[in-house]
């Protein structure tokens, strides 16, 4: 276990950096995972980190002390912090004290959409974000496809509402949405608080791309002109619509049920 005590240091430097700024962890193509819970998923799931940091009081908890054994058993990287230089790197008030620092994995796009997906055209807010990611993994659904203005899926905020779904998910950011649903092989299927179909009166049996849009403007007009079907939720009550990520769970497991349905 490796130990540095000044904030002078180059490595602290660069991790400082990458904990404060989202347009460096985009360039160098690594993120944070933040607390026992999101480490442990990334090293069950995908393997031995980059690096681990804990924090001298970190190494107080139990769980924080078994996770640390398991890497330096296999010979991982750990690295220790005062609390002091610790405390700046992590975005969770009252952590245990763990990060590791990982390389966002990169899958290659493929030449057209033909299994289940998620597109996300301008959804900005990272926990709905991270919720509908952490939804689409519960659901059996691993494509996600994000539009420029979205939010950036590898950012903490996102990681910490998703618990973990990004390790089971081929995600890819900035993507031009509409020339990907013009060439789906597949249908696509957005929401919209004005269509006239409902969600259940859909055949959602096979494949289906959804697409969600940004909390206030929904979908863009461009993409419900591009998508085969616009759906809508009934919803009771005095409330204009359903958030975007309950808008998201709810077809999900709708798309869940059919399934169960045909296979029972």
């Amino acid at each position: 276990m490796k130990t540095i005590t000044s904030r002078d240091n180059a490595q602290y430097k660069e991790l400082k950096h990458l904990a404060t700024s989202a347009h460096a962890l985009r360039k160098a193509g690594r993120t944070l995972l933040d607390g026992v819970h999101l480490c442990e998923t990334w090293l069950q799931l995908r393997g031995q980190p980059e690096q681990c940091i804990v924090s001298d009081s970190g190494l107080r908890h139990p769980e924080v002390v078994a996770l640390v054994a398991k890497l330096e058993a296999a010979h991982g990287r750990v690295l220790q912090l005062p609390d002091a230089l610790y405390e700046p790197l992590s975005q969770v008030e009252h952590g245990v004290g763990i990060l590791f620092l990982v390389e966002m994995p990169r899958q290659a796009m493929p030449a057209a959409l033909a299994a289940n997906a998620v597109l996300l055209d301008n959804v900005q807010d990272p926990g709905n974000v991270g919720s509908i990611l952490r939804s689409a993994a519960a659901a059996g659904i691993r494509e996600i496809y994000c539009s420029p203005g979205t939010a950036f899926c590898w950012s903490p905020k996102v990681l910490r509402a998703a618990m973990g779904a990004h390790f089971v998910l081929d995600i890819h950011e900035n993507v031009p949405l509409a020339p990907l649903m013009a060439a789906a092989r597949i249908a696509t299927l957005a929401t919209s608080g004005y269509a006239k179909r409902q969600l259940y009166d859909m055949d959602l049996r096979q494949p289906v791309a959804w697409v969600f849009g940004h909390e206030g403007q929904g979908v863009s007009d461009e993409l419900l002109s591009l998508a085969r079907h616009q759906v809508v939720i009934p919803h009771l009550g005095q409330v204009e619509s359903l958030n975007v990520a309950a808008c998201a769970a709810v077809c999900f497991f709708e798309q869940v049920r059919q399934g169960q349905a045909r296979a029972g």
